[in-house]
């Protein structure tokens, strides 16, 4: 068939519908018009007289039963955004005009076109992430081997080995990321003699991380993804609360992880906690600094500080010094110096609780689901509540929401978006119903991020040291809304 004999028949159409009768089609002296009004719009096959009519309108069923699989609602806009994909499942329905046996799962999986082509690339990609993280680590390496030579022929060595393991291990799912940024005023001290403007080891060193970022880049560049050890989850949280910070002498971050299970019925089943602070110093002047660490924390959290930490002087006086007052803190890089742990299955620790009630009503499922703020100091930001779907019946009917939603037809995902939960928006609900039996609906996952830390540990003052057993200044750090 021509183009203009496929638009001339489409065109024909509206002016063959009698709106007073309730037939589904409409014959000419050569074809039939089979249709089913779908809102505002109609879903039309066109077929020869000839045709099994019967058959023609279990076709016509399937059709339109595939658009909500890739359309949010059904309107002109939405048809025309998704039209490709409406395309190839519409081709997996009808080739060279007659009817495919297939099914609304198996159109699924034919779209979803799982390629080997496509497992061998991500297996070559993984290969060469490995590699780039070999090579990193070879360098690494190098670089505190020459430390180490440096330190044996008398020449100050840029910081100490030790400390620049000391990462964040693990990789589990974040559902809190809190961050501290202490800005000291620095002391009024005797101002140091000028460096030379030539050349120094500092600036060499900087080239050699420079390679590793422009390593990094270029596979960026190739389409590589490249992934920290914190996981994805964790990645996209840091990126919703790392704005461009201004950098003192002194800067200190402090991080944390909570990851937990709750049972179908209520109930806490494990809750497991990480945190660290994290020390990055820019001034040699202050590479010799104590943290005075308050902890107010009551929930029996288990302390733990780096090797090189002085732990005397942590249990007697809460501060954090090293151990060796010979040696100094690394400059320019992030140090570990103390970090923390909680795992419980007390359900008074659980920030916040979801409710989920599905309920049988006829052929489809209404489904209830409430939050409640428990932890009321909390402010959480950016939280998805991800709430499984049966696949194969479209979108959810959405009732009463209290923040906004996003429909994931391809992952069968239904996600409640909302940007803040605190003190004043301490509870909402969502209510939607849709075909299937009440255990579709789970396990229901939760993500967020708080700029504000679970645990009551801070640190509230430093105390800055130009050489051993002489004291400069002693700084107290005033309270920020990031704690």
């Amino acid at each position: 068939m021509t183009r203009t004999r496929i638009e001339g028949l489409l065109a024909a159409f509206p002016k063959l519908m009698n709106t007073g009768k309730q037939h589904t089609f409409v014959e000419t002296e050569s074809v039939r018009y089979v249709y089913q009004p779908m809102e505002k719009l109609y879903m039309v096959l066109i077929t020869t007289k000839n045709s099994n009519i019967l058959e023609d309108l279990e076709t016509l069923r399937l059709f339109s039963r595939v658009i909500p699989e890739y359309c949010r609602a059904l309107e002109e806009n939405e048809i025309s955004e998704h039209c490709f994909d409406l395309i190839f499942a519409f081709d997996e329905i009808v080739a060279l005009g007659y009817r495919e046996n297939v099914n609304l799962a198996q159109i699924r999986t034919f779209t979803e076109m799982d390629s080997h082509e496509e497992k061998v690339f991500r297996a070559v990609r993984e290969t060469q992430e490995r590699e780039a993280k070999a090579e990193m680590r070879r360098k690494a390496k190098e670089l505190q081997q020459a430390r180490r030579d440096a330190e044996r022929q008398g020449k100050k060595a840029p910081g100490f080995g030790g400390f620049g393991s000391s990462a964040v291990s693990g990789g589990t799912t974040a559902a809190m990321i809190t961050e501290t940024i202490i800005e000291t005023e620095k002391p009024k001290v005797a101002p140091a003699p000028a460096r030379p403007s030539g050349p120094s080891k500092a600036l060499k060193l900087g080239a050699k991380g420079k390679e590793v970022d422009n390593f990094v880049d270029k596979l960026k560049s190739e389409g590589e993804n490249i992934m920290t050890s914190v996981g994805k989850r964790s990645t996209e949280a840091a990126k919703v609360l790392a704005p461009p910070v201004n950098m003192e002498s002194v800067h200190m971050k402090i991080e944390e992880k909570i990851s937990l299970t709750c049972g179908r019925d209520g109930g806490l089943q494990n809750m497991e906690l990480h945190g660290m602070i994290m020390l990055h110093i820019s001034d040699e002047k202050f590479a010799r600094i104590r943290l005075h660490v308050e902890n107010e924390d009551k929930r029996g959290v288990q302390l733990q500080t780096h090797p090189n930490v002085d732990k005397k002087l942590f249990t007697a006086e809460s501060q954090i010094g090293l151990k060796n007052p010979e040696k100094s803190f690394p400059i320019n890089s992030d140090v570990g110096v103390l970090k923390w742990r909680l795992q419980t299955t007390e359900e008074s620790f659980i920030p916040l609780t979801i409710n989920c009630w599905p309920s049988e009503s006829g052929n489809s499922c209404d489904v209830n689901i409430e939050y409640e703020l428990q932890e009321e100091s909390l402010e959480l930001n950016d939280v998805i509540i991800t709430i499984p779907l049966p696949s194969g019946v479209g979108a959810p009917v959405i009732g009463e929401i209290d923040g906004e939603y996003r429909h994931d037809s391809r992952r069968n995902l239904l996600e409640w978006c909302l940007p803040v939960i605190d003190a004043k928006n301490k509870s909402g609900s969502l209510e939607f119903s849709i075909a299937g039996q009440p255990n579709d609906f789970f396990p229901v996952q939760v993500s967020f991020v708080s700029k504000k830390n679970y645990c009551n540990i801070q640190v509230r003052s430093l105390l800055a040291r130009c050489r051993r057993d002489v004291t400069l200044a002693c700084f107290e750090l005033p309270q920020s809304p990031a704690g």
